[in-house]
């Protein structure tokens, strides 16, 4: 069987679907790109070439056991509705077994089609988050350029500047970030190593106020975030593999994405923001508790 998907993200009128639909993917993910053996995967696989574990109707065998079978990547993995936009619009639903002359274009389309779709992703948060008119103005023109060769045909896919969009659009979300942290200090003595790009691997930060933290790229593997506050924290690009969130504040916090929250642990009741959804594998994954029942139970 392949896996259910979560509900689709409310996105901009034109924008495409964000979220991956696995039933309308060829497996894609499985088989464009290649890995090695690792904490994240238990064995070896070369680009182009489907994972040993790839049933015939594109589905996983071991779907339901990928943690304890060595294959955390894949748990983490979004390819942000890439899959199956490359898969039924670009290519009309034949698949690279049906027709293995179309596996390179595939592929290749959907390495190029997944960086397009997490930029509008992150510029669609940016949107939503931007102050002044000026900026919003530059993230709705950003948006239209991406979605313009998102939605364009293979030819444009393929030729896509994707390094040069990739700098606009980050310079973009860096003015965005910029605006909205600007409103935050605090005069915690532990805050003085937040900062982009820092390494704070396994740092403990119980509790702490980060609101307007910049952390965009930031080493935060294992880092201990329980009971923070990340309210206006830009997580751009952190790592968060194995970081630890449990009853955490991350509802306003910047530029998350499932892949990160996914990577990371938490609780019930961590508060995540709009769009994304809690993880099965977190302790008490089911949905926390409405607000106004927080006083009737002994959970959060």
């Amino acid at each position: 069987m392949k896996p259910t998907n979560p509900p689709s993200a409310a996105i901009s009128p034109g924008q495409p679907a964000l979220r991956p639909d696995c039933s309308q993917c060829f497996a894609l993910c499985c088989t464009a790109f290649g890995f090695t053996r690792s904490a994240d995967f238990a064995i070896d696989k070369l680009p182009a070439t489907p994972c040993p574990n790839l049933a015939a109707d594109f589905s996983c065998t071991i779907h339901d056991r990928l943690r304890p079978r060595g294959f955390v990547g894949c748990t983490v993995f979004d390819c942000f509705g890439a899959g199956q936009a490359v898969s039924q619009r670009l290519f009309g639903g034949t698949s690279w077994r049906e027709d293995p002359a179309l596996a390179p274009d595939m592929f290749a389309a959907f390495k190029v089609l997944r960086q397009l779709h997490e930029m509008l992703w992150l510029l669609g948060q940016a949107g939503a988050k931007a102050y002044g008119p000026e900026t919003a103005g530059d993230v709705r023109h950003l948006q239209a350029m991406v979605r313009d060769v998102a939605e364009g045909p293979l030819d444009d896919v393929l030729a896509a500047d994707v390094g040069s969009l990739h700098v606009q659009v980050g310079d973009a979300l860096r003015w965005v970030s910029e605006e909205v942290r600007a409103g935050y200090f605090d005069d915690d003595p532990r805050l003085g190593r937040l900062r982009p790009g820092a390494d704070l691997a396994g740092a403990d930060l119980r509790g702490v106020a980060l609101c307007g933290a910049d952390l965009r790229a930031a080493c935060l593997i294992a880092a201990d975030f329980r009971g923070a506050d990340l309210t206006a924290a830009d997580l751009l690009g952190a790592d968060l593999r194995d970081a630890r969130f449990d009853d955490a504040d991350l509802t306003n916090a910047l530029f998350l994405t499932q892949a990160q929250i996914t990577a990371a642990r938490g609780s019930a009741c961590t508060r995540l923001p709009a769009g994304l959804e809690r993880p099965g594998h977190w302790l008490g994954g089911a949905t926390p508790p409405a607000p106004w029942k927080l006083l009737d139970t002994g959970n959060c």
